[in-house]
């Protein structure tokens, strides 16, 4: 059995009188490629920021690599290896697309006092920074504000960006939307590619069934709340009650 990087025992989030996460129990497992979907409202985007840290729990306890993080800030989770794109692309968009990537890797270096007031010194960073941007098919615009880029490129940007602290794991919000079924495809191979080369184990949060179809090799389905569903591509597929409340036909 694959180990467990992350587990999450009985969370939950709520807002008033709203609970958006409900007792969650659930593990991520390393090297396996997954994806949590369901309806607007199902708490997707809400565990995903009280796993990584930008909301606390009011219930539960979560560990990552064996270590209880229950109350660990955002950045000391990022240290520890636990990173995450957003939702909303999240980039400086009046920063160079190099600056932006190198900003994370100069905070994992812990080089940010000034850290653009001598940065051409540090060749290690700039090669991986380069590196990097080839990745993501950026490395010809480096020099553009990242404003200038297309949607699509900046949330190719903002992926790098994720994965600069060299992260274990690494969610992913949505990161297709808004993109056209060209872009949707390119974002999808690189991700594949990223997942092999850096080592690292991706979650994606996405509404697009034929991405989450295509990458995903385990789907958890999420609905008001809770775990409706966990399983293989082919089980979630076959799953009665995922067609019943969110699926339907769209999964054929």
């Amino acid at each position: 059995m694959a180990e467990a990087l992350l587990r999450a025992e009985r969370v939950s989030k709520r807002f008033g009188k709203f609970t958006a996460v409900n007792q969650v129990t659930l593990e991520i497992e390393a090297g396996v490629l997954t994806s949590i979907i369901g309806p607007n409202g199902a708490g997707k985007t809400t565990l995903i920021n009280v796993l990584t840290g930008s909301l606390p729990c009011d219930s539960g306890r979560i560990f990552f690599n064996g270590e209880d993080i229950t109350h660990l800030p955002t950045d000391r989770r990022v240290r520890k290896g636990l990173s995450r794109s957003f939702q909303i692309t999240n980039i400086f968009p009046q920063m160079t697309v190099e600056q932006n990537i190198l900003l994370p890797l100069l905070a994992r270096q812990g080089r940010t006092g000034q850290p653009f007031a001598r940065y051409d010194s540090y060749a290690d960073t700039l090669a991986e920074a380069e590196s990097l941007l080839r990745e993501l098919g950026l490395w010809e615009m480096r020099d553009a504000p990242a404003s200038e880029l297309s949607h699509g490129d900046q949330r190719r940007l903002e992926i790098g960006m994720a994965l600069a602290p060299h992260p274990r794991l690494c969610f992913l919000d949505e990161p297709t939307s808004g993109m056209n079924p060209l872009e949707r495809a390119e974002v999808l191979e690189a991700i594949r590619g990223l997942a092999a080369e850096h080592d690292v184990t991706f979650v994606v949060v996405e509404h697009d069934m034929d991405m989450v179809f295509s990458v995903s090799e385990r789907i958890v389905v999420m609905h008001r709340g809770e775990i409706l569903a966990d399983g293989t591509p082919a089980e979630i597929r076959d799953n009665r009650e995922v067609r019943e409340v969110y699926l339907g036909e769209a999964i054929d």
